[in-house]
Parts: C-alpha cells; sequence; structure tokens
C-alpha cells in the first residue's frame, strides 16, 4: 500500500494496485461518521464501437446506460434490498465516459462493500427482465425528450459534432434499445467490466488494507484486455450546423451556445486544459464578469445564465445559456466579448479575484466524498492526479486563458440551439 501526503489540500491517500490491475484508492477521513465507496468502470454512453479479438463492433445507443440499469437485478434478488437493510444508501449513473456505482453508510461499511463488488463483477440478465427494463427505459427516454432543458443540449450536440459520439444521448433512443439483448449485455459487459479497467475509490474512516483485501476475495484474479474505442474521425474546428430553433411550451425563449474546443489531451496537461477552460469560463460569462453584470443591469439576462467547459473523450467544448427574450443579443455578446478578452486582455484585478475563487472552488469541493470520488476515479482513467491540482493550477497564467479564449470562442466555431415558445 503505498501512502502520498497531499499538504496543500489537507489529505493522505492510499493507493494500491491488484494483480488483476485494479486501481484501490483510499482517502482517509478518520474522524467522519459517513463513508462512501465509488465503483466505476472506463465504459459509458460514448462507448458504442470498440474492437474485441481483432473485429470492430458497433453496439445499440444507450446500452451502457441500459447495463447499468440492470445490474441490480442478482439471481437472489435486487441488490438494493442488500443495502437498504444494511442501513446504505445507494445509486449509480452513466455518463459519456465512465458507469459508476456507490453506497453511503455510516455502519457495516464493509458488508456493503462485499455487495458492492459482488453485484458489479457478477452480471445476472434473463431475456424476460431485458424485455421488461426495455419499457421502463423507453418511458425515462420519452420524459426526457420531451424536457426544454435536454432537447436544447442535444439539439446544440447535434449542431456542433458530425461524427463523434457525444451527439448521441447516453440513454439511447427508443428505437436503440429495441436491439439490446440479454447477450448484447453479456458481452458489453465481458468486454468492458474487468478489474483493469475500473476503478475503487473509498472515502471516510476505513482501513486500506481491509478494502484490498475484500477486493482481492471477490474480483476476478484476471485484468482482461485492453479494449480500444472509435470515438469518429477527427473533426474540423466548424460546426455541422450554425443554428437550430424548436417550438416548445415555454414560458419564455431558451438557448445555448457552444463553441468547438481542440481536441483534449491526455494526463496532467488534460488537468490544466480544464482549469484554463474554467477560468475562461469565469471570466467570460461568470456571474461576476463584466458582461454578465452589464446584461443583468439591462435586463436581458436574468440568473439562469450559465454554462461550463467540458471535456470527453475525443471531443471538448464550452456551452452557455440560459432563458432571455434576446438570445441572439447574449449570444452575439457573448463571442464578441471573447474576442474583445483575447485581443485586449483580461483586467488584471479581475483576473486574480476569478483565479483565488476558482481555487477555493476546488479546495471546498473536497470536502465532499462524492466529489472526491469522481475526481479521483475521472482523473485516473484520464491519466492524471486530481490531488496535484494546486500545483497545476500554479502554472496557469492570464496569458494561458487569454489564448484559450482567442483560439477556442470564435463564429467560426460556434452553434445555437434555440427552444421557442409555442404549441
Amino acid at each position: 500500500m503505498k501512502a502520498t501526503e497531499y499538504p496543500r489540500a489537507g489529505e493522505t491517500l492510499y493507493r494500491r494496485r491488484l494483480p488483476n490491475g485494479l486501481e484501490i484508492i483510499t482517502v482517509s477521513k478518520p474522524y467522519h461518521a459517513k463513508s462512501y465507496a465509488f465503483f466505476a468502470v472506463r465504459y459509458g454512453g460514448m462507448d458504442l464501437r470498440f474492437r474485441r479479438d481483432g473485429q470492430w463492433l458497433d453496439t445499440p445507443a444507450g446500452i451502457a446506460h441500459y447495463l447499468e440499469h440492470k445490474m441490480f437485478e442478482m439471481e437472489d434478488g435486487n441488490v438494493m434490498v442488500d443495502f437498504a437493510r444494511n442501513g446504505a444508501s445507494d445509486n449509480a449513473f452513466t455518463s459519456n465516459a465512465i458507469t459508476a456505482y456507490y453506497f453511503t453508510s455510516t455502519a457495516n461499511f464493509y458488508e456493503n462493500l462485499r455487495i458492492l463488488l459482488r453485484f458489479v463483477s457478477t452480471p445476472y440478465f434473463t431475456p424476460e427482465s431485458v424485455a421488461k427494463e426495455q419499457g421502463i427505459i423507453a418511458q425515462e427516454i420519452q420524459e426526457t425528450e420531451d424536457d426544454p432543458d435536454w432537447r436544447v443540449y442535444s439539439n446544440l450536440m447535434e449542431c456542433l459534432y458530425r461524427n463523434s459520439p457525444v451527439r448521441i444521448p447516453v440513454a439511447g433512443s427508443v428505437e436503440s434499445i429495441r436491439h439490446i439483448t440479454s447477450q448484447t449485455l453479456y458481452d458489453c459487459h465481458k468486454s468492458f467490466y474487468t478489474p483493469s479497467n475500473m476503478v475503487l475509490v473509498c472515502v471516510g474512516n476505513v482501513d486500506p488494507e481491509r478494502i484490498a483485501e475484500e477486493a482481492e476475495a471477490i474480483l476476478p484474479r484476471e485484468g482482461g484486455p485492453v479494449i480500444d474505442r472509435d470515438y469518429g474521425e477527427e473533426e474540423s474546428p466548424a460546426p455541422v450546423q450554425a443554428e437550430r430553433t424548436q417550438i416548445m411550451e415555454v414560458s419564455m425563449p431558451m438557448f445555448l451556445a457552444g463553441y468547438k474546443c481542440r481536441r483534449p489531451g491526455t494526463g496532467e496537461a488534460m488537468l490544466r486544459e480544464s482549469i484554463i477552460g474554467d477560468l475562461a469560463c469565469d471570466a467570460l460569462f461568470g456571474d461576476s464578469s463584466p458582461l454578465y453584470t452589464r446584461l443583468y443591469e439591462e435586463g436581458v439576462i436574468n440568473g439562469s445564465l450559465g454554462g461550463n467547459f467540458d471535456m470527453l473523450p475525443g471531443a471538448s467544448y464550452i456551452y452557455v445559456g440560459g432563458d432571455t427574450k434576446e438570445p441572439r443579443r447574449v449570444f452575439d455578446e457573448i463571442t464578441r466579448q471573447a474576442g474583445r478578452l483575447g485581443r485586449e486582455g483580461i483586467d488584471e484585478a479581475f483576473y486574480q479575484q476569478i483565479r483565488r475563487s476558482a481555487y477555493g472552488g476546488m479546495l471546498r469541493s473536497l470536502n465532499s466524498f462524492e466529489n472526491i470520488a469522481i475526481s479521483m476515479a475521472e482523473g485516473y482513467f484520464r491519466g492524471f492526479d486530481y490531488y496535484r491540482f494546486p500545483e497545476v493550477f500554479d502554472t496557469v497564467t492570464k496569458a494561458d486563458v487569454e489564448a484559450f479564449l482567442r483560439e477556442n470562442i470564435a463564429p467560426e466555431r460556434a452553434a445555437l440551439s434555440l427552444i421557442q415558445p409555442g404549441a
């Protein structure tokens, strides 16, 4: 077991890689009653095309999410009952890049850990249960498609990208999930749910050695081969479509602007790029930015305006949006302000303000066990140690943020998604 101290974050982490390739990360919190376990696999909604045994395979959209739903059913019943009996709160999620299963408990941590390890590593599907789940997930998909917040985002992704699977919803479509069978689920579990493609992060008053012992006793001894994934051909900076409008029952127009950013790097360079991108968002349209303040005072925007910088396999983008009666004006103002900041620079005092705020926010996020686990798991899969963010943050300069704005927030990289009121 390797112990690493992070004085600037005030944490000590314990790491151990099992012979089967599973990475185990334990964040010691000896004075907390609550404990948290997060078991994640590097397999998400974008992993639709992959190579196994020398052959490229195409799988139905939504299969990673479908598999997550089905994993809770074991031959001897639903594991949620077992967690509840042990006083644990459990859940799971599927994103574009990972699927994760987790629980929180104040007692019986190791019993709950054994349940978690056992059900995630032991698939059990029947044709009947898979068919039943199709109706449940299809209803979820239909409800999502009627949600204006989802439609404005999914329309934007389709405008920005031609080849990347980021344009495909993680849950798939009602049509695509009809092609999912119990055998398809078994095949995908066998390909991706292997210890060497997973990470276990535990946070709380727990014993790192005991966690490793439990994992070794329950999980397969073999790690599985590396699976190559295909995220589509590299795309030009230009979006596929500059604008898309959809009519829905909303009280005020909604918009989401997107800017297609450069393809993300790997390792610590990726962590650095994420910090730069987040600072660029704060400088451009954060709620303390000059642009936000002016548009708010003029009554053009309300408190709903916001956005973020996302980095995904083979794709990265900035999105910003909200409710406004003048969506195209706000879109144009954001793009022009980015150009101005890129040319003339960000005010030094304001830059230092958002820099302190961003750094403080990253430190405060370590108060959340969930944030710690997600950040450590995503960092591991992407090749960096998230707890090194203070050292990486030190290398970022105002010039880096200004260069990011010049390169990425440009009219030729932009697309606009609109939801307009109507029946």
